[in-house]
């Protein structure tokens, strides 16, 4: 992997309360953890390194993917530490109420920014997060990074004029999410993020 950061790289950092949704103290418990990236032909195509710090869970991420792929991808921490294509067993976010997954009633701890991907299908990124504590990864089950095949809208759909307005987002069973907006469970649950694409367990460093 290449560890100079190019102009174009993606480079997100975000501290604090721009995360602080759930929860949780995202203090520091635990030492550093690690996950390697593998596609859904096995291929390792990355790495994630998780450190504790002040502000809460420092994450550093590089994957190299296919640069048909660029663009923004929905990125997120799930709650089962296995890796089997199509990565499903992966479970669900990590922190989502298992009698409601979708964001209705809040974020997941396991949200984190989307990623970018460049020309080029390198994606770095760097940033930190108070929804989670390092500790909790190292569970019974374990966790695992997720990268999806969509950018993440974090269920937000912008109000259109309902004569043009996509039926994806106007279907009887919609649930009512911003002022002449409406979105479904799928949107709410995952963003709209899509496909699995690569998984990374996260293991102890």
């Amino acid at each position: 992997m290449r560890r100079l950061v190019a102009a174009g790289a993606a480079a997100v950092t975000v501290l604090g309360s721009g995360l602080a949704l759930a929860n949780t103290a995202g203090a520091h418990g635990g030492g550093d953890m690690r996950a390697e990236f593998v596609n859904a032909a096995g291929k390792s195509i990355g790495t994630a390194k998780l450190s504790p710090n002040r502000h809460g869970t420092q994450i550093k991420v590089e994957v190299q993917l296919p640069a048909a792929m660029a663009g923004f991808h929905g990125f997120h921490i799930h709650s089962v530490g296995q890796c089997v294509a199509p990565f499903t067993s992966a479970g669900g976010h990590l922190g989502e109420n298992a009698s409601d997954p979708t964001h209705r009633h809040r974020n997941h701890n396991g949200d984190l920014p989307v990623l970018l991907v460049n020309s080029d299908g390198y994606a770095e990124a760097r940033f930190v997060t108070d929804r989670l504590e390092i500790s909790a990864l190292n569970d019974a089950d374990g966790a695992a990074f997720i990268v999806h095949a969509a950018p993440d809208n974090y269920a937000n759909i912008p109000a259109t004029d309902p004569a043009t307005r996509n039926p994806r987002y106007s279907n009887p069973n919609a649930v009512a999410v911003y002022p002449n907006t409406t979105t479904d469970d799928t949107t709410l649950k995952t963003g709209d993020a899509g496909a699995r694409v690569a998984c990374g367990v996260i293991h102890s460093s």
